[in-house]
């Protein structure tokens, strides 16, 4: 495909769900993804599309192409340039798509130092947070009117079911095209079952896949060097369903940083300022439980469980220690599946 002149650079082509139509001639409209309203356009190759130009991410997904957690994240295939900034909707061969924020905190420790610097007070955030809860300011920060960005960003994080559960709903988007992202004070794990019990309903067959893919990413994630040497915070799961399957993927890379001096976390234990730990295992165990207690419940049959079809190529096989590491991943997947008794933290 020849580039026309004038185009700017975009980088991360990545390869997606198979659930996009086939795009307009010569124009690729930026589409939303739950939350991600004008971070993506449709590719230039069916089943593909491009992303905004991230370095810090680019960085991660040229180290995740070579981990074992390949098979559970976009495909990054490059750069490539293009033409037209407009923020524009593109159309979906109609699937559901959520996108789940995932972690106990959604800053990094050095944002949260950075704006405990020189503290101001910020009127906008004061709104922004009485908006959502008008007795959330003390009564100085009503006197005063504002709040400082380190209190607000805190706070933020334990209005919604991040700071409980460790994971949030960003954003849904159902089969008719509707979307929402009334999700900020949905906290409790009654709340999220029941955002997560309309997301599914009308597609059964969703549900024990999901349960399927996510036990598979945390086998995956026990023995990923990516993981057990980075910082996951601000990333997400995409969970995608039509009539037909569905499938869950690891995204958004921007604040996935490399451990600082060998550093080692567990990626559920209790943050503190300076430890460094993300909850990211918090999230998904929760995820795995939820989604597992719709499916005993009637909304997917336990006996509809079948592999996820994987969109993006597996990594290539070619010596022994690959092929040890991939029959450790399936044991942990199978142990996964008899484990019992697990419960959402609070």
């Amino acid at each position: 495909m020849n580039e026309p002149s004038g185009w700017r650079k975009l980088r991360n082509i990545v390869q997606w769900t198979p659930f996009f139509q086939t795009y307009k001639k010569q124009r690729y409209p930026w589409v939303q993804l739950a939350g991600h309203q004008g971070n993506f356009r449709a590719g230039p190759e069916q089943g593909t599309i491009l992303k905004k130009l991230c370095p810090k991410e680019e960085l991660c997904f040229q180290v995740l192409m070579k981990d074992v957690l390949r098979p559970y994240v976009p495909e990054y295939k490059g750069h490539v340039t293009c033409e037209d900034g407009d923020d524009l909707l593109g159309d979906f061969t109609s699937p559901c798509v959520m996108d789940c924020k995932i972690g106990v905190r959604t800053y990094l420790e050095e944002e949260l130092a950075k704006a405990k610097e020189k503290p101001k007070l910020r009127k906008d955030m004061y709104e922004k947070m009485i908006q959502i809860d008008s007795n959330a300011p003390t009564e100085e920060e009503h006197r005063l009117k504002g709040v400082t960005k380190p209190r607000y960003m805190v706070w933020r994080e334990t209005i919604s079911s991040t700071a409980t559960l460790g994971f949030r709903i960003e954003g849904i988007r159902k089969a008719d095209g509707k979307s929402s992202k009334d999700f900020k004070t949905t906290k409790t794990k009654d709340q999220v079952l029941t955002a997560f019990r309309d997301f599914v309903a009308g597609f059964p067959h969703a549900v024990p896949k999901y349960v399927q893919r996510l036990k598979a990413i945390r086998a995956t994630l026990d023995v990923s060097e990516f993981f057990g040497t980075h910082e996951v915070i601000g990333s997400s799961l995409l969970f995608v369903h039509d009539k037909h399957n569905a499938n869950v993927w690891l995204i958004d890379f921007a604040k996935t940083l490399v451990l600082p001096n060998g550093l080692k976390i567990d990626h559920s234990s209790r943050w503190v300022v300076g430890n460094h730990e993300d909850g990211y295992l918090s999230g998904i165990n929760n995820l795995i439980q939820i989604f597992s207690e719709l499916m005993e419940a009637g909304n997917g049959s336990p006996t509809a469980i079948v592999p996820t079809t994987v969109v993006t190529a597996a990594p290539d096989k070619t010596n022994e220690e690959e092929q040890d590491r991939e029959e450790e991943i399936q044991k942990k997947v199978s142990e996964s599946d008899t484990e019992k008794g697990e419960k959402p933290a609070t």
